[in-house]
C-alpha cells in the first residue's frame, strides 16, 4: 500500500518548531474562533510547548495535525485535522484551515484527499465527519465536492455574539475502492 501525504502541488507534514509564528497567527485569529473550539487568545508558549511536547502519535494523542505546505517552496498555507480519533469506531473527525492569503486556489480540497488517503487507506478508518457552521458556505462547499453528505444538523450549536447558529454535521464513509476524489493526488 502506497500512502503518500502529497501530490504535485500540495505536501501534508508534520508541523515543525519554525511553524511556531504561523500557528501562534491562525490559532490567535479571532475571525475563525466562532468555526471551532477557540474562545480566548493562546500565548506564544503555549504553542512553543505544544510544538515541543506533541508526540505525533494520532492512537496516544487522539489527533493529528499537518501542516499543509507548497510541495514546490514548502510555504504553509495551512493545516489539515484528524481529530477524535476513535480506532475502535474506525472513526475521526477532519478539519481544514487555509489561510486566508491563499484560499479559492483549490488547495483545501487536495489537502481533504490526501488526509483521507491517509485515514482511510493507512488508519483503516470506515468514517470521517465534519462539524460546519451552517453560515460557513465556503466549507459546505469544500466538503460537499470532497463527496461528503450532510447527516445531521445541530440547532443553535454556535455562538456568535448574542445569537445562536446551527451546525452541521457532515460524512463520508470509505467505500473501500478509491474514493471519488484519488485523482487529485495525481497533480
Amino acid at each position: 500500500m502506497n500512502v503518500l501525504l502529497e501530490n504535485g502541488t500540495i505536501r501534508l507534514r508534520a508541523p515543525e518548531p519554525e511553524d511556531e509564528e504561523l500557528l501562534y497567527a491562525w490559532e490567535n485569529d479571532t475571525r475563525i474562533w466562532e468555526n471551532g473550539a477557540s474562545i480566548v487568545p493562546l500565548p506564544r508558549c503555549i504553542i512553543r510547548q505544544y510544538l515541543a511536547d506533541y508526540r505525533q502519535d494520532i492512537y496516544i494523542d487522539r489527533q493529528l495535525r499537518l501542516m499543509m505546505t507548497l510541495r514546490d517552496t514548502g510555504e504553509p498555507v495551512g493545516t489539515a485535522d484528524l481529530y477524535d480519533f476513535e480506532p475502535f469506531h474506525q472513526r475521526a473527525g477532519v478539519g481544514i484551515l487555509t489561510a486566508s492569503a491563499h484560499r479559492r486556489r483549490g488547495y483545501a480540497l487536495q489537502a481533504l484527499a490526501l488526509l483521507e488517503d491517509y485515514a482511510f487507506r493507512f488508519l483503516n478508518l470506515r468514517l470521517l465527519h465534519a462539524i460546519i457552521p451552517e453560515r460557513n458556505a465556503a466549507s459546505i462547499r469544500l466538503f460537499h465536492r470532497a463527496g461528503y453528505r450532510q447527516t445531521g444538523l445541530l440547532e443553535e450549536w454556535l455562538r456568535s455574539g448574542d445569537s445562536f447558529g446551527h451546525a452541521l454535521i457532515m460524512q463520508r464513509t470509505n467505500s473501500g475502492d478509491k474514493h471519488n476524489v484519488n485523482f487529485l493526488l495525481k497533480k
